[in-house]
């Protein structure tokens, strides 16, 4: 016990030494400890300590670990007080001399370097608790006294002509420029040289105080880069003074690229157009149903994505919530919740309750705001629905039925049930299920049907359980139902549709398909029940081929609006648009679709 406390007296001791005392206590001890160890280690231990050259390597060490004082400077602002004795001189020859010297640009620079470098070596302010009397530092005092002088780094970027940097910079509270993102995935993210919040002082050795110094100096580069880095200190601070918090956690891919999750986009976005990207040139512009890999979603504001399928950079795009306001921004203008009363005081009306009804649904889902739909990339394997939705006439039961017949065993058509008389030489089963009407209000209660609708008194639909029976005989079941049934089949684990927009051609296609007899919608009616419904009463009556002729382009003009009013209103659940130009073309790029779903991996 005795020999552990003398122990630990030195050791306090050698704490508080320097490392030439240290060793020189450590040499004076090693004769008390005779009576612990051998003979032969204490001489070698004591030849190993008086050699000249550990002597050597501890003073050594004592001389970089002794602190260096570094010289004080006496004035900081040698420059003011250099020009208020220029004109405090008295008028001598002297004083004139002097003034003659002091005035000379070499002496002036001479000066202003002087007031640099005492910025540089300016004193930390005490922070602690016995000097409260003190003024508390100011920012720019703490921000100085924060970066060590050795911390300021020089890095090295090779540029790449054809390639952005790939970052953005913000001037913080300072008048520092300091990046505020990294894109994922660009030239600077690969290297990983550089980190948001670092702050950029040189570029090439020309000092950049502005963004568009910094962009001009970057222009001016070739091949390489040298940045002279301020790096970010911890905590790291943006330039709202908000700590920023972690990343949330993500998942890394065989290909090294960092992906929190996979979106599909419910609109389309351009950059060029958008008024609140604060870079436009790294936005990435997307249309509706393309698949975007997300890769940071730390802005709030802001998310950096890739297109799926695509060799392009990664680019910034609005997030949910910033897209959601813009779309739901009222312009106080327009604001229509509030009238102006007398004397221009604004009367409130009383808010009127919404309760979610049934049969206001189709209102509700007007009202509600989705941009991104996340989705999970899947290997390949084969959809149990295909859906085929469009407008009236524009070729769908003629596609399925080409399909059916195509390849029997792998495409199936479900029999439709109706509350129909069953006709003479009809057979149950064939071309119809026929149930007695109760039975089947009954069941469209229970809600058994996909689709139902009324035609001539009689009840017509698609049931469920005919579905899931086209799927348990292992073929796919394909649909040309109407766009109000895919919110039944959307997102369903049970049936897992792929759903396809079949979409009118423009005006002109129609007509020459029309006119060179290949549509392949619905036939024309020339019938004079149809013509009669025009009032042409008079002497100098149309003929029935200008009848004809008038009925069809009010009938296309009717098919297109009804084909773009359809796709606006459902996109959100189509996979795939194609524009029925011709039908032969329509039916194998459907086929090609479906092939590739067995090869190629989902979203």
């Amino acid at each position: 016990m005795g020999v552990l406390k003398h122990r630990n007296m030195q050791s306090s001791a050698l704490s508080k030494s320097s490392a030439q005392d240290a060793f020189e206590q450590v040499r004076k001890s090693l004769d008390d400890l005779a009576e612990l160890a051998k003979d032969t280690d204490l001489i070698f231990l004591r030849g190993l300590m008086d050699s000249p050259v550990v002597c050597t390597l501890v003073k050594t060490q004592d001389k970089l670990e002794s602190p260096v004082e570094a010289p004080k400077p006496v004035l900081p602002n040698s420059s003011r007080l250099i020009h208020d004795l220029t004109r405090r001189c008295d008028p001598s020859q002297e004083a004139l001399e002097l003034r003659r010297i002091i005035s000379k640009p070499h002496f002036q620079a001479l000066i202003e370097t002087h007031d640099e470098v005492a910025k540089l070596h300016k004193e930390p302010v005490s922070r602690s608790s016995s000097s409260a009397s003190e003024h508390s530092p100011s920012e720019d005092t703490m921000i100085e006294d924060a970066i060590p002088l050795d911390a300021v780094r020089m890095v090295g970027l090779r540029k790449n002509a054809n390639e952005p940097l790939g970052l953005t910079i913000e001037v913080d509270a300072n008048g520092n420029l300091v990046i505020a993102r990294i894109l994922a995935g660009g030239m600077i993210d690969r290297q990983g040289l550089l980190h948001a919040g670092d702050i950029i002082r040189e570029v090439n050795g020309i000092d950049v105080r502005t963004p568009d110094e910094l962009q001009a100096e970057i222009a001016k580069a070739r091949e390489s880069l040298t940045l002279k880095v301020v790096p970010s200190v911890e905590p790291e601070v943006s330039a709202k003074g908000q700590v920023k918090k972690a990343p949330p956690a993500s998942l890394t891919l065989h290909d090294g690229t960092t992906t929190l999750c996979y979106m599909r986009a419910l609109f389309s976005y351009d950059p060029k157009e958008d008024t609140l990207l604060p870079c436009p040139e790294i936005g990435l512009e997307f249309k509706h149903g393309d698949i975007l890999q997300i890769l940071n979603q730390n802005d709030p504001n802001w998310w950096q994505a890739k297109l799926v399928g695509s060799s392009g950079h990664a680019g910034l795009i609005p997030s949910q919530e910033l897209e959601e306001r813009r779309k739901a921004f009222v312009d106080p203008d327009k604001d229509y919740c509030h009238t102006i009363g007398i004397c221009g005081t604004r009367i409130s009306k009383k808010k009127k309750k919404m309760m979610y009804q049934m049969k206001q649904n189709a209102d509700f889902d007007k009202a509600e705001l989705v941009m991104y739909e996340e989705v999970t990339r899947m290997p390949p394997f084969r959809r149990k629905t295909l859906a085929l939705v469009g407008c009236h006439g524009v070729g769908r039961r003629t596609l399925k039925n080409r399909l059916i017949n195509s390849d029997p065993e792998k495409f199936a058509a479900v029999i439709p049930y109706t509350s129909r008389p069953q006709r003479e030489l009809e057979e149950n089963g064939k071309s119809y299920w026929f149930q007695d009407r109760l039975s089947v209000e009954r069941e469209i209660k229970e809600h058994q049907f996909l689709e139902y609708g009324e035609h001539n008194g009689h009840l017509y639909g698609t049931k469920l359980e005919s579905i899931r029976s086209v799927i348990r005989s292992g073929k796919m079941c394909v649909l040309d139902c109407s766009p109000a049934a895919l919110k039944i089949l959307h997102n369903s684990q049970e049936f897992m549709p792929y759903v396809i927009f079949i979409a009118s051609p423009g005006l002109e296609e129609l007509k020459n398909i029309y006119e060179y007899g290949t549509n392949p919608y619905a036939s024309r009616n020339l019938g004079f029940e149809r013509a009669s419904s025009i009032r042409y009463s008079s002497r100098r009556a149309r003929t029935l081929e200008s009848l004809a002729s008038l009925y069809e382009e009010e009938d296309l003009k009717r098919t297109l609006d009804e084909s773009s009013f359809l796709q606006r209103s459902y996109e959100k659940f189509i996979d795939q648009v194609i524009i029925n130009e011709d039908f032969d073309v329509t039916f194998r790029k459907v086929a090609e679709l479906l092939d590739n779903m067995t090869t190629e991996h989902q979203l």
